[in-house]
């Protein structure tokens, strides 16, 4: 039997960082984000001897062990590891051999939630094999207590859930890592213009997300008041961009990403740098009225509100950069499990 699994990216729009403890715990965070399509899939193909093999084809990186019921973490496929050795831990999983692959459609520090979706993505398919009776909100708090405590992961809440829900949501985060996901009925011609007016570009580098994150977390913990004040600003953008979307004010998203993004550099120092403030201005110059830096910032992918038919202009500036524009669509669904007989 192959069991399967895919949950999908997300691009963050508003509220960056303010679900990351201790603000959230503090002050209460918000974040409105949406999914699209591009995923993280995984799936466990069973086998006749008791060998474990894990494998990321997207890196071309394999590991294969000895049945254990718990695997090494050190520094070579550990997402994978970890989520195997927590379930084992909590659940057992019979003495048998496996084989566990994962594929992203993005590079990891891409700043989409590329690791928590695929901790999502593999998670599911162990609970699809399994039949664990676990709900939507278990599994996104599972998926973030294997990232953030067991493998002691820097960083938010928001992606697990984004993963797990799919679709247009505005998260609230609070104390004791509770998380409250509202979903947003949003109607479908203002989904297609988002989509067309929304450029999504990746800057050709990838960025170690942990540094950015405790540097947020150290500003926080010695009440930084130019840090906290920003993310109190943004938590209030999220919840303009919430407004702008719910009722059709799409001529307001580019200034609500604008202002976004002249808050978030104010969180941490390397959130941007002389790169993205580059590609910034001449995606601006060619017709965009604003954008943000996806993910914990400092490269990555980044994504700009081009409103009329700019969007050409857009790219042609931001071609000239090397990176790539890369083509979406908005997605509705989250984690999606099915079995397969071999």
């Amino acid at each position: 039997m192959i069991y399967r699994s895919k949950a999908p990216l997300r691009i963050g729009l508003a509220g960056g960082g303010t679900d990351v403890s201790p603000y959230s715990d503090e002050y209460g965070g918000a974040i409105l984000n949406a999914t699209i399509s591009l995923f993280a899939y995984a799936s466990i193909e069973l086998t006749d001897d008791e060998t474990i093999i894990v494998e990321a084809l997207d890196r071309k990186e394999k590991q294969v062990y000895a049945w254990a019921s718990s695997l090494p973490i050190n520094g070579e496929l550990d997402l994978l590891k970890a989520v195997y050795n927590r379930v084992q831990k909590d659940y057992g999983i019979p003495k048998r051999g496996f084989k566990l692959s994962t594929f992203v459609d993005a590079p990891a520090g891409s700043g989409l939630g590329t690791s928590s979706t695929l901790v999502v993505a593999i998670l599911g398919a162990f609970v699809e094999m399994l039949k664990l009776p676990m709900g939507d909100y278990d599994i996104a708090h599972y998926a973030f207590e294997i990232e953030r405590k067991d493998l002691q992961l820097a960083g938010g809440k928001q992606d697990q859930y984004a993963a797990m829900f799919g679709g247009v949501n505005f998260m609230e985060f609070y104390a004791e890592d509770q998380v409250i996901v509202n979903p947003l009925r949003i109607r479908p011609e203002y989904m297609h213009e988002l989509e067309n007016n929304l450029v999504l570009f990746f800057t050709a580098t990838s960025r170690e997300s942990a540094s950015i994150i405790k540097e947020q977390v150290k500003n926080v913990n010695n009440k930084n008041e130019k840090s906290i004040e920003a993310m109190h600003q943004l938590k209030e953008q999220a919840r303009r961009m919430k407004e702008a979307m719910l009722k059709g004010k799409l001529h307001h998203i580019g200034e609500i990403l604008d202002f976004g993004f002249q808050q978030k550099r104010l969180m941490a120092a390397n959130i941007s740098n002389e790169v993205i403030e580059h590609i910034y201005a001449a995606a601006k110059a060619a017709g965009a009225t604003g954008g943000k830096i996806s993910g914990a910032g400092g490269g990555g992918f980044m994504i700009f509100y081009c409103p009329g038919n700019t969007r050409y202009a857009v790219i042609e500036a931001l071609n000239s950069f090397g990176g790539e524009v890369k083509k979406y669509s908005f997605t509705k669904h989250g984690l999606t499990t099915w079995t397969m007989a071999d």
